[in-house]
């Protein structure tokens, strides 16, 4: 890690318990080019470290994360071979490897709670729900809204955690909701109060804590063993593929070409609002188009 800039995820351990913050605050923790390695390295780190029996997962600032910094991916083009023949496995290779760095959360021999005030959306649902237990604050939001245009969760665990109607109400839609939404659901474990999310999450890996540590890994294997018996690796190579795909078909060109020309926010503006999405790309709005209902 250079020493020139922050790390984008911090580590911390008290009382048997490992803290690791996403620090991006300035971002809203979106994810860049260094964080998912890092987040799988600080994994690993708790994993190794004699000290800690349970992982809380947390966000600086006001979100948890609200996914890939699309200001770089978007407006710069760094998310698409824009200029040149697209190459499918290199794709496939690069956003293979943020998927199982946040899937190190899922992997990890120590239970991982994610603690979510804020957003946990797009990219940052793919973090958040690859923890063991997600814990939300009533107010926060959590979804995959880049269904609409230019994304597919790689993880693929809104199947997994919803099953397919709900997982289809979602991702057909690019809807978020809250926390109370989320855990009536049966997507998070617990929704509550904003002012008593730590105070929740802090009783809960508390109980975690006192378990010994080969305790916890066996539960752990055996109950991911069953959601790799249902086909979940192979599910995440066709999710990772598709979003791939979804950032190179002409809808998802016009999408990264919307937002070269007038930028990340009014780009996403036009996919979260519902209205048409042109089939085959078309013309790129202009600024009257903008400011129409």
């Amino acid at each position: 890690m250079s020493n020139d800039r922050e790390p984008t995820v911090l580590y911390e351990v008290r009382d048997r318990k490992a803290y690791l913050t996403l620090n991006r605050p300035d971002r809203l923790n979106a994810i860049d080019f260094h964080m998912p390695g890092e987040l799988a390295a600080t994994v690993k780190r708790a994993n190794t470290d004699p000290r800690v029996h349970v992982i809380v997962l947390q966000g600086a600032g006001r979100a948890f994360c609200s996914g890939y910094d699309l200001k770089i991916s978007a407006e710069d083009g760094q998310g698409t071979q824009a200029d040149k023949a697209w190459d499918p496995i290199k794709d496939f290779a690069a956003m293979k490897e943020f998927t199982d760095d946040y899937f190190s959360l899922w992997r990890s021999l120590k239970p991982t709670i994610a603690k979510v005030h804020g957003f946990a959306v797009a990219g940052g649902s793919d973090i958040a729900l690859s923890c063991d237990l997600v814990v939300m604050a009533d107010d926060a939001k959590i979804g995959y809204m880049p269904a609409r245009v230019w994304g597919c969760p790689t993880t693929a665990m809104w199947v997994y955690r919803l099953g397919a109607e709900r997982a289809k109400r979602m991702l057909l839609t690019g809807d978020t909701i809250d926390g109370r939404t989320a855990a009536g659901w049966g997507l998070v474990l617990e929704s509550v109060p904003p002012d008593g999310l730590d105070t929740r999450v802090e009783e809960l890996a508390d109980r975690i804590a006192g378990v010994p540590v080969n305790q916890l890994a066996m539960q752990k294997l055996m109950i991911n063993q069953a959601y790799d018996n249902m086909g979940l690796h192979g599910t995440q190579i066709l999710a990772t593929l598709f979003d791939g795909i979804t950032r190179h078909s002409p809808e998802g060109r016009w999408f990264q070409e919307f937002a070269a020309a007038h930028g990340f926010h009014e780009a996403v503006k036009w996919r979260d609002s519902g209205r048409w999405i042109p089939e085959g790309g078309g013309p790129i709005p202009t600024p009257e188009d903008l400011q129409s209902p």
